[in-house]
């Protein structure tokens, strides 16, 4: 298992695979993956593999599918040159979203961003066992405070450690002020301001890339993430394109996500911009990133306070005084709904699919009669 130690694999994994291996089964983590093609690297290679219809059946939501990161229990066929995946080992951490929907209630937050209720409630584990998750955003116009809260959010929850990689300094002429609006809203997360296109603060994310140790890189489109893992890599393997000038909007260049090996250890996984972040969280997670602000709910003169006309509200009191950032305040409002729709939803789909399963159990026994 030696060269499985350096994709992150150790004595939890193991264990797991132990309780579920049979003959000619092997362990190996999906190292891509690309419009349900799944590329996963074991001991003795890498194959390209496919969901076994057992496990495709027994899925109740596509995160019941791998992603990259995941570690899977695969039969390899036809020489080795393929391979069926057959189970799925039990994850220690995965950065997930809501799944974009087309359908749902649109409206827009104050910035006239378009956000969606409604719909499709299932989590889309876009990247699994990552230890690290490197949220990057450019200081140039796609800066995003806003943006940047619900990376934060989603990181928290996910079960890694986050960190802020704030990347083109080279563009930004005001910094100092730019970090302060940062620190103010990442509490207790590190900080890391760099220049990927020149090199600089690159060796200070290195401190975070060691053996065995899974760097996920998150943002949007054409904040630099390429760039970034090139220079962890040493070497131009990763497509880099230029963005836009008039909103510093880049284009697609990676497409498909995928896990990558430091030469000199360690993993990073890179993954395409996320055009929209839908929250899959739960509210303990908003309410540590939004501290600020449920302490100044608890210190409202009614425990029901709407903070709309109420005497005595600290929430209006703080918002008048501008010691409280409207903005801020309307995106934890935001937010503060999609995770209450959330929760609501998943109850409603666990209790659905509990009826599912006693009314094929009915049928099965009917049939059997």
């Amino acid at each position: 298992m030696m060269y499985l130690n350096r994709l992150g694999w150790n004595e939890k994994f193991e264990e797991a695979f132990n309780n579920v291996k049979k003959e000619d089964y092997i362990p190996g983590r999906v190292i891509r993956e690309e419009k349900g093609r799944y590329i996963v690297q074991h001991e003795a290679g890498e194959c390209a593999a496919k969901v076994a219809g057992k496990l495709r059946y027994n899925a109740n939501s596509i995160s019941d599918f791998p992603a990259v990161g995941d570690w899977v229990v695969i039969k390899p066929i036809n020489n080795g040159e393929e391979g069926v995946i057959y189970d799925l080992l039990p994850r220690k951490s995965s950065f997930s979203r809501k799944v974009p929907v087309s359908g749902g209630r649109k409206v827009k937050d104050v910035n006239g961003r378009k956000m969606t209720f409604g719909g499709s409630s299932e989590e889309q584990v876009v990247a699994a066992n990552i230890d690290v998750v490197f949220i990057v955003m450019a200081l140039d116009q796609n800066f995003n405070l806003r943006r940047l809260e619900r990376y934060i959010l989603v990181a928290w929850n996910s079960g890694a450690t986050p960190v802020i990689v704030l990347n083109k300094i080279d563009m930004c002429d005001n910094l100092a002020e730019k970090l302060e609006q940062v620190e103010e809203i990442a509490t207790g997360v590190e900080i890391h301001c760099i220049s990927a296109l020149n090199k600089d603060g690159i060796e200070a994310l290195r401190e975070y890339v060691g053996d065995g140790i899974t760097v996920g890189l998150f943002g949007s489109s054409g904040v630099g993430k390429s760039t970034i893992i090139n220079c962890l890599l040493q070497e131009e393997q990763l497509l880099t394109g230029a963005v836009r000038e008039s909103d510093s909007k880049g284009r697609h260049t990676t497409t498909w996500r995928e896990l990558l090996l430091i030469p000199t250890g360690g993993i990073v996984i890179d993954t395409p911009g996320m055009r929209e972040l839908q929250v899959w969280s739960e509210n303990e997670a908003l309410d540590e990133i939004f501290e600020d602000i449920t302490e100044l709910e608890s210190q409202c003169k009614f425990n029901n306070c709407s903070h709309n006309t109420e005497p005595g509200c600290a929430i209006k009191t703080a918002l008048k005084e501008g010691t409280l950032d409207y903005e801020r305040y309307e995106n934890y409002k935001i937010m503060q709904i999609e995770v209450g729709y959330l929760q609501g939803r998943i109850g409603d789909r666990k209790a659905y699919s509990e009826k599912e399963r006693m009314y094929l159990k009915v049928i099965k026994k009917a049939k059997n009669l």
